[in-house]
């Protein structure tokens, strides 16, 4: 993913969304609904709902945990006594001033202190997708400003209910196939291997941006669409394992378990900090499709509910923040980066996969949410 920077009224207040997942039970729906699982909220837009709407929306759709890309305070606020647990998020922009404790410090009691209270603040993520960005500097200060942003935490007693890590773009492996010869880069060796003992030294999840999408695009003719996308098909065996993957994310969260184990750690958790698929895109990225994105977001949900493992990890339920709640129109790059929404703007359902929520009926956000949410250190 591009880095960030960056209807009727049912009730006097509320709108009713509901859409059903074709072909599946009622029982199957409620499961669905009551499930626990992570998505995440860009507000990389200038037409989306009020936080105080999107709290609302949240609550009916019994989601439990949200990621952020910064610590806007009108969120926070939002969702104050509610039971969401928050990812907050440091952009790269913040990484040099991190590295320093007097300002790493000073951030914490001004975005996260004030809002711990009453708000699940439960993970920092310092920079996303670094490793991506081709900027020596940015890659030398990610590790400095993450250890420093966990000093802080320590020094205000706070180290034991909030974490930090950072997420990176899948693209930081150079061998994924089989999942068991997964390997990092030998340019980010480097770099990789203190990242992970630090996070194996505070017990810190490593955080994955997958999307099969993307492997799907680039070679619609060699790779099935039914793999990709949870649907019944013959899969493939890791002649390493002999283990059998019915879907490519399962077998990319394995090959970053097995670059991760190949630098000396199986002490770390993996975790899917974003994986969607574009309901849009521009007419060379095949796939784009409502049709596609229900039946993958829709195929994914069932298996989280299931509370399902990978092949090499089958005690361990995946983890996985869905990207994203809300179409976001000015997000730069192809037409698919604005297109990942389960939800239009206005609340409506982008397709259906068996969620069901509600949209307090209130005026939107006026302006780009961009500006407002930039924060200075």
């Amino acid at each position: 993913m591009f880095d960030h920077l960056c209807k009727l009224n049912c009730i006097k207040h509320f709108k009713l969304i509901f859409f059903s997942l074709p072909n599946v039970s009622t029982d199957l729906l409620v499961k669905i609904h009551g499930l626990g699982y992570g998505i995440n909220y860009g507000q990389i837009a200038n037409n989306l709902p009020l936080p105080s709407q999107v709290a609302v929306l949240i609550k009916s759709l019994n989601v439990s945990r949200i990621k952020l890309y910064d610590a806007d305070p009108n969120v926070l606020v939002a969702f104050s006594e509610s039971n969401v647990e928050f990812v907050v998020g440091l952009g790269n922009e913040y990484l040099e001033n991190m590295t320093n404790p007097s300002k790493a410090q000073t951030w914490i009691q001004q975005h996260v202190q004030p809002y711990f209270s009453q708000t699940k603040i439960t993970c920092i993520t310092v920079g996303n997708e670094v490793f991506n960005s081709n900027d020596t500097q940015l890659m030398l200060n990610l590790l400095p400003a993450m250890k420093t942003v966990h000093d802080a935490l320590v020094n205000l007693g706070l180290d034991q209910q909030v974490t930090v890590t950072t997420a990176h773009s899948f693209n930081i492996l150079s061998s994924s196939y089989p999942p068991s010869s997964g390997a990092f880069r030998e340019d980010l060796v480097q770099y990789v291997q203190p990242l992970l003992d630090f996070h194996a030294q505070i017990n810190s999840p490593f955080l994955i941006n997958a999307y099969p999408f993307f492997t799907y695009k680039d070679d619609p003719n060699g790779v099935p669409l039914e793999y990709v996308l949870f649907q019944p098909n013959q899969g493939t065996v890791d002649p390493n394992t002999n283990l059998h993957y019915d879907n490519m994310l399962y077998a990319q969260i394995d090959a970053v378990y097995a670059a991760i184990k190949q630098m000396g750690h199986d002490d770390i958790q993996v975790r899917i900090s974003e994986t969607g698929w574009p309901s849009n895109g521009d007419p060379e990225e095949v796939g784009a499709t409502p049709q596609n994105a229900a039946l993958y977001n829709g195929n994914l949900l069932k298996r989280i509910e299931q509370k399902q493992g990978t092949p090499a990890k089958p005690s361990v339920p995946i983890d996985i923040y869905v990207f994203a709640l809300f179409n976001e129109d000015l997000k730069p790059g192809p037409a698919s980066e604005r297109n990942y929404g389960l939800y239009y703007p206005n609340g409506t359902p982008v397709y259906n996969i068996g969620l069901k929520g509600y949209l307090p009926q209130m005026p939107m956000a006026a302006k780009s949410n961009v500006s407002r949410h930039m924060m200075e250190v």
